[in-house]
């Protein structure tokens, strides 16, 4: 897919410019980068992923451009301290989890009440060895309503060289987000 393809995507899904976003298992920052061309360049992202390498190639490309990406050398399941956001992005990075509900409702503790999430996965059942835990289409809305999100909202779909299609949805948390000690 090319950057356009990335952008399409997401695009409707930001609710617009500007924000504080963070993309879950950022790797090397194809959707990163798709995400600061849709928001601005004054939307705040925190890029998180414990893969190092991919953080440098990340901020090498999109640095310069836009300033306001941070990386954060993390993994997304731990306790990373993050601001409250308007948004959170996980791009093909469900799939790593054996239980989506468990990794949404980790996820949505950083939302804002009202906060989208933005999921962009590939369509397909048979887990295979780069996509061990398939979340297709068809399974995400008792995910996502298990994690306290609302019902999720079909934005869009691109085909996969290697896995039938890719789909993005998009929800909003419906919780009162917690207090912080």
């Amino acid at each position: 897919m090319t950057h356009a393809d990335h952008a399409a995507l997401i695009r409707e899904g930001t609710g617009g410019a500007g924000g504080t976003w963070a993309d879950l298992g950022a790797g090397a920052g194809a959707f990163t980068r798709a995400l600061a061309f849709v928001l601005g360049d004054v939307a705040r992202i925190y890029a998180v992923d414990r893969d190092t390498a991919a953080l440098r190639t990340l901020e090498r490309e999109v640095g310069s451009v836009f300033p306001l990406v941070r990386t954060v050398h993390a993994d997304f399941m731990g306790d990373v301290p993050l601001p409250p956001l308007d948004g959170i992005l996980m791009a093909n990075s469900l799939h790593f989890h054996p239980d989506a509900c468990a990794v949404l409702a980790h996820a949505a503790r950083w939302l804002k009440p009202g906060g989208r999430l933005i999921i962009v996965e590939y369509d397909i059942e048979m887990p295979n060895p780069w996509v061990p835990h398939p979340l297709p289409w068809s399974r995400l809305p008792a995910a996502i309503e298990c994690a306290g999100f609302s019902s999720a909202r079909l934005l869009g779909t691109r085909p996969s060289r290697y896995h039938r299609r890719v789909y993005s949805a998009v929800c909003d948390a419906i919780y009162s987000r917690p207090e912080e000690d």
